[in-house]
């Protein structure tokens, strides 16, 4: 039996295998995903945007993480950052909404193709990147979690199944601190995990908890110009946590 090639598109583009990033970022408060305006409007009175998570069709000569910072690059102007893959999705009724159809229609070769892709997410210090909207991104912005607009395709299942990933590995790995300044107060911290596990957390459990890890570094440096007592600053030590990690990070908060 002769392989199945799919065909490509003018543009070098195969039709069928797309990549998807779900990038997280943090504002003090409150955790924030990166999304793209595909310009295109949906309610009657023409006030209602469609966004979608920053993707687009794999190259014929690139591999799959290759394309996934292509894409992010294109779209948002993000470069040489941390991207994991976590997931893929295909459901055959991924495209069933109209205005997905017709946005399709306006961008690529083959619109009607059944499309599989394959999602990453990263997360990022969102002050610390200056983002370039380009392609069909007409802007890329920053949106609560908790508060999502109207989301093309599957991308609403994807987020939620990144957010899923996200708050089980902030458990077993320090990945959240990817998210924080490099000096960080545990008031901060805190809040972090608060908002990663949309839990409400208990100020002197969880501090208990989190300074039993040793790669937390106390710094003689504290706030200053608070309008409250100025709190201590710390640092996360990537080297102990190298030689800590061996052992079990796990804690339950």
């Amino acid at each position: 039996m002769t392989p199945f090639t799919p065909k490509l598109t003018e543009a070098g583009l195969n039709p069928n295998v797309s990549v998807d990033c779900v990038i997280f970022g943090f504002d003090g408060e409150r955790l924030k995903v990166l999304l793209i305006d595909r310009d295109q409007v949906i309610s009657a009175k023409g006030d209602e945007k469609i966004y979608a998570l920053p993707g687009n069709l794999i190259k014929e000569d690139e591999n799959l993480d290759e394309a996934a910072e292509r894409v992010l690059f294109e779209l948002t102007g993000l470069e040489d950052i941390f991207l994991e893959q976590f997931g893929s999705f295909g459901d055959p009724k991924r495209l069933t909404k109209e205005h997905d159809s017709q946005w399709l229609k306006q961008i690529r070769a083959h619109p009607e193709a059944r499309v599989i892709t394959v999602a990453y997410y990263s997360l990022i210090r969102a002050d610390q990147y200056e983002l370039h909207a380009s392609g069909f991104a007409k802007d890329a912005i920053w949106h609560d979690i908790e508060e999502l607009p109207p989301l093309g395709f599957d991308h609403s299942e994807i987020i939620e199944s990144a957010l899923k990933e996200l708050k089980f590995k902030s458990k077993y790995q320090p990945i959240g601190f990817e998210l924080l300044p490099e000096k960080f107060t545990l008031g901060q911290l805190q809040k972090l995990y608060e908002a990663i596990l949309n839990i409400e957390l208990d100020k002197r459990n969880f501090r208990r908890k989190i300074l039993k890890m040793s790669f937390l570094t106390p710094l003689k440096e504290k706030q200053i110009g608070v309008p409250h007592k100025p709190a201590r600053y710390y640092t996360f030590d990537r080297d102990k946590y190298q030689s800590y990690k061996s052992q079990d990070f796990y804690f339950t908060l």
